[in-house]
């Protein structure tokens, strides 16, 4: 008497697909993305191209990475919004904090730093 083929499989239902290639192929690109920002850095550009395009490819490595590595695409809608606000909510903290805190108002007023400098 043979047992159903289903009995052999843990739960048929929940049966999901390994995503580990996917993951070696975003490692690659990110490889490949990283080699190409060693490059420009060594390329005689101008400074507002390279600062632009180092800032570009971080951000798609950035999108790569929580997207694919931090499970938000395939996470709810709901979990991706939330983690946004609280990413806007950080950059808009440390943003504001470089404003208060800018170089110039934080020198002391009077005394022996001025007749320093």
């Amino acid at each position: 008497m043979s047992a159903p083929a289903s009995a052999h499989s843990h739960d048929a239902g929940h049966h999901e697909d390994s995503k580990f290639p996917i993951f070696v192929q975003i490692a690659m690109i990110l490889a490949v993305i990283t080699g190409v920002e060693i490059v420009l850095i060594y390329l005689p550009l101008a400074k507002w191209l390279l600062v632009s395009s180092l800032t570009l490819l971080s951000l798609v490595k950035f999108l790569f990475v929580i997207f694919y590595f931090m499970h938000l695409k395939w996470d709810k809608l709901f979990c991706t919004i939330l983690f946004f606000i609280g990413l806007v909510l950080a950059c808009g903290t440390v943003g504001a904090l470089m404003l208060i805190f800018n170089a110039k108002d934080s020198k002391p007023v009077g005394g022996v730093y001025e007749e320093v400098l």
